[in-house]
C-alpha cells in the first residue's frame, strides 16, 4: 500500500492538469485565463477526494471549467489520471490545504463551489474544521461572484443540520434542499453523480442531504 502511494505521488509530480502547494499562487485570479487558457466560469470541489465529481462535471459542462481541491496527492490521482486518458482539457486539480484557499483564488473569482461528502469531523473539538464552519463560509463567500452558487452533499445528517444552522447565521439565500435526493424531485444529472464515498453509503442504505444556497451581499 505504501508502496503504491508513493508511485502515485512521483506520477501526480509529471500531469500537467495537476498544481501542486505554492505552485498554485502564481495562479491566484487568473485560473480561467493563465491555467486554462480561456474565459469561462470557474467551479470548484472542495476535498474532492478521487475527483470523481470533478471529472464528470466537466463531462456534463464544457463550457465551463473545473477544480478539484485535495491536500492528498494519491487521491487526487485517480481524477486527474482519468482527465488525462479522456481528453478532458476543462478540468484541472489543485493540491493544497482548503484552509488557505485565499491564498490561491482571488475575490470574485469562482462562480461555484462543491463540496462533496467531506468529513463531518463530529467531535465538538474539531468544528473548526469543519468545511461550513462560519470561518470557511466566509472564505466562500469572499471568492464567489456576486450570484455565486455553493452546494453541499453529505451522508452525515449531524454535519448537514450543522451546516444549514450557520446558513441561516449567514442569512443565506437556499434554492434547494433536501434529506434525501434520491427520493426527491431534484435528482437529475447532476446529483446523480456519485463518489467512491458515496457508493459505499447508499450501499448502506443511508440517506443523501444535499442543499444549494447564495450568500446574501
Amino acid at each position: 500500500m505504501a508502496k503504491d502511494k508513493l508511485r502515485k505521488f512521483a506520477e501526480v509530480e509529471t500531469f500537467k492538469n495537476v498544481v501542486q502547494l505554492d505552485g498554485g499562487l502564481k495562479y491566484r485570479g487568473k485560473w480561467s485565463s493563465e491555467f486554462f487558457g480561456n474565459d469561462k466560469p470557474l467551479v470548484l470541489e472542495l476535498a474532492c477526494g478521487k475527483g470523481e465529481y470533478t471529472v464528470n462535471l466537466a463531462k456534463l459542462f464544457p463550457e465551463r471549467n473545473f477544480i478539484g481541491i485535495d491536500y492528498k496527492g494519491n487521491r487526487i490521482w485517480r481524477g486527474a489520471k482519468t482527465a488525462l486518458e479522456e481528453g478532458i482539457v476543462n478540468v484541472g486539480f489543485l493540491r493544497i490545504q482548503i484552509e488557505k484557499i485565499l491564498e490561491f483564488f482571488d475575490e470574485n473569482e469562482v462562480s461555484e463551489i462543491w463540496i462533496t461528502f467531506p468529513d463531518p469531523q463530529p467531535q465538538d473539538s474539531r468544528e473548526k474544521k469543519r468545511l461550513t464552519n462560519p470561518k470557511f463560509l466566509q472564505r466562500y463567500k469572499f471568492i464567489l461572484k456576486k450570484d455565486g452558487i455553493m452546494h453541499l452533499k453529505t451522508d452525515n445528517d449531524g454535519f448537514y443540520a450543522y451546516t444549514l444552522e450557520q446558513l441561516a447565521f449567514f442569512e443565506a439565500q437556499k434554492n434547494k434542499e433536501t434529506t434525501d435526493v434520491y427520493k426527491s424531485n431534484l435528482v437529475n444529472d447532476v446529483l446523480s453523480i456519485k463518489t467512491y464515498y458515496e457508493r459505499k453509503y447508499l450501499a448502506l442504505d443511508k440517506n443523501i442531504n444535499y442543499v444549494q444556497w447564495k450568500f446574501s451581499k
